[in-house]
């Protein structure tokens, strides 16, 4: 594969990631599709795949909730992003729950824990 494949592959990565956000936000109107945030699109080197990672606001079962609604909302999605975008081939859309803000922010409160309880302690160095 020659460089400019590659950066034109994450280009169209962020193309498709805009678009799919911008449709999510404003477009589907299936209720189980809660606050959504696509935080990035992986696409597969022959370009038939693309995960399409989401961030979900919410419990477990409104996570999967909106994950059945977006995975329902995928023919329409795909065919979107098709006719906006000018594609031959359009991937197919994989939805993913991505759970790294939920991680940071699990690991930001454990550390404020840890140096909320050092400074209790009177640590003497």
């Amino acid at each position: 594969m020659m460089k400019h494949e590659g950066w034109r592959v994450g280009r169209l990565a962020d193309q498709i990631r805009s678009e799919v956000a911008g449709m999510i936000g404003g477009e589907l109107k299936d209720p189980r599709v809660g606050f959504t945030t696509v935080t990035r699109v992986e696409l597969s080197r022959d370009l038939h795949h693309a995960r399409v990672w989401v961030s979900v606001l919410g419990d477990p079962a409104t996570q999967q909730r909106t994950l059945e609604g977006l995975e329902s909302a995928g023919g329409y999605l795909r065919r979107e992003v098709s006719q906006r975008l000018r594609l031959r081939r359009v991937p197919d859309l994989i939805f993913v729950l991505d759970r790294s803000l939920e991680e940071a922010s699990r690991m930001e409160a454990l550390l404020h824990d840890l140096r909320t309880r050092g400074q209790g302690t009177g640590d003497r160095e």
